[in-house]
């Protein structure tokens, strides 16, 4: 399964971005996708994700500000990102969790897509 993330860019701090996410391949069904981040020196980290059936969860510095949603017809994530703040400058990656129609299970990750917030 392979994931293609689009939507990065340099933004100016309180303003927004909108990361999409698209899976392609063999796909059966995607129980979840989220979206982490790995700043400069740190580790990756959850910002947030999204299951099938629609429930999401956020990292508390996300809370709030940004929105993760999903078109399931589409096998699409997207992180809407307002207010945005210098420390969330970082390489945004996709993942998704599920399974292919062999019945096998897949956990794949996008390219990254850097997002740099400054003035």
């Amino acid at each position: 399964v392979q994931l293609q993330a689009y939507g990065g860019g340099l933004v100016q701090p309180g303003g927004s971005l909108r990361l999409s996410c698209a899976a392609s391949g063999n796909i059966f069904s995607i129980n979840n996708m989220g979206w982490y981040r790995q700043a400069p020196g740190k580790q990756r980290e959850l910002v947030a994700s999204i299951r099938k059936v629609g429930t999401s969860t956020y990292a508390d510095s996300a809370k709030g500000r940004f929105t993760i949603s999903r078109d399931n017809a589409k096998n699409t994530v997207y992180l809407q990102m307002n207010s945005l703040k210098p420390e969330d400058t970082a390489v945004y990656y996709c993942n998704a969790k599920g399974i292919v129609t062999t019945w096998r299970a897949f956990n794949s990750w996008g390219q990254g897509t850097q997002v740099t917030v400054s003035s």
